[in-house]
């Protein structure tokens, strides 16, 4: 067994564990009965963690593994990882960039069809017999309704060219105008927010985004406007969310994310005018496999000291 050893801190899947394992050793934090003390015992031998986006690593693990200096996320999400510590000790963080764009943008569309054109209720209804009886209610059109986006990098750049083949006019916020874009640029959420009948949020999260749609964002959409969001739950408000619901300040929500996964609070699912997806934006056969094979290339090079492909700044 070699003495070059991986920290896994959550489940990926079962085909990139066992590649992990035929190269490496592999520890799995997660089935440890003792965390703790595990890592007091066998912390110093580890030189690599593989995690997951939505996971991330804590401080209090990082300061226990004293010789990792690769932190190899399957996924693109790093706000559950303190980046001015890795960058402290310069310990390298890749993701899997450039690989969920498309399944990513796929699910926003998704989510945004399903949600206006009743798709799930259309499926119930038929299902339920309730077809025989009565006429199924009306949907809302989603060719050429407006399309805001909150964030505009890879994956929202990949929304906006899906609408536009629904020709919805695109309106967008980001960190930085994107010139170069065909899109109109709204300098903030909120102005953003009062001028489409859909919006997307598609922003990375971390503390500079926690909370950013909030109640005064909510507020300022239309009242026949719908929420999505394929990015992470911190970004908006929960609490305020369930409170617009509740009293027809927007249309509804179609979320695949939340702030407490998998714990999705109760008011949210009593609600009709809510779609509910468990954190599935990437879940495809070709883009896990694709997800998995770029972890196991960052691992690679890093244990035989070579550029790592999908290196963060």
């Amino acid at each position: 067994m070699t003495t070059q050893a991986i920290l896994l801190i959550a489940p990926v899947p079962d085909a990139l564990m066992d590649r992990l394992a035929s190269g490496w050793t592999v520890h799995r934090l997660y089935e440890q009965q003792d965390p703790q003390a595990f890592l007091a015992q066998s912390g110093d031998s580890i030189q690599a963690v593989v995690t997951r986006g939505d996971i991330g690593v804590r401080n209090e693990v990082l300061q226990q593994l004293p010789q990792v200096k690769l932190i190899a996320v399957f996924g693109v999400g790093t706000d559950a990882i303190d980046l001015n510590t890795t960058r402290a000790r310069k310990i390298a963080v890749t993701i899997t960039s450039g690989v969920l764009t498309n399944d990513v943008a796929d699910m926003a569309m998704g989510l945004l069809l399903a949600a206006s054109r009743r798709l799930c209720q259309g499926d119930r209804f038929v299902r339920e017999g309730q077809w025989l009886n009565n006429a199924p209610p009306l949907g809302t059109q989603v060719s050429g309704k407006r399309i805001g986006i909150v964030g505009m990098g890879n994956i929202g750049q990949a929304i906006a060219r899906r609408a536009s083949g629904f020709d919805m006019p695109v309106s967008y916020t980001s960190r930085s105008r994107r010139e170069s874009l065909p899109y109109s640029w709204c300098d903030d959420v909120q102005s953003l927010a009062k001028s489409c009948d859909f919006l997307v949020i598609a922003a990375s999260g971390g503390e500079s985004t926690k909370g950013m749609v909030d109640s005064a964002v909510l507020q300022a959409m239309p009242k026949h406007a719908w929420l999505i969001n394929i990015a992470r739950g911190s970004l908006v408000d929960q609490s305020a969310l369930i409170q617009a619901l509740r009293k027809g300040e927007i249309a509804g929500a179609a979320l695949d994310v939340f702030e407490q996964e998998p714990q999705v609070p109760e008011e949210l699912i009593a609600l009709n005018n809510v779609l509910l997806q468990p954190h599935v934006g990437s879940a495809t056969h070709e883009t896990r496999q694709q997800m998995a094979d770029v972890v196991f290339a960052n691992v690679e090079a890093f244990f035989n000291q070579k550029p790592l492909p999908t290196a963060i700044d």
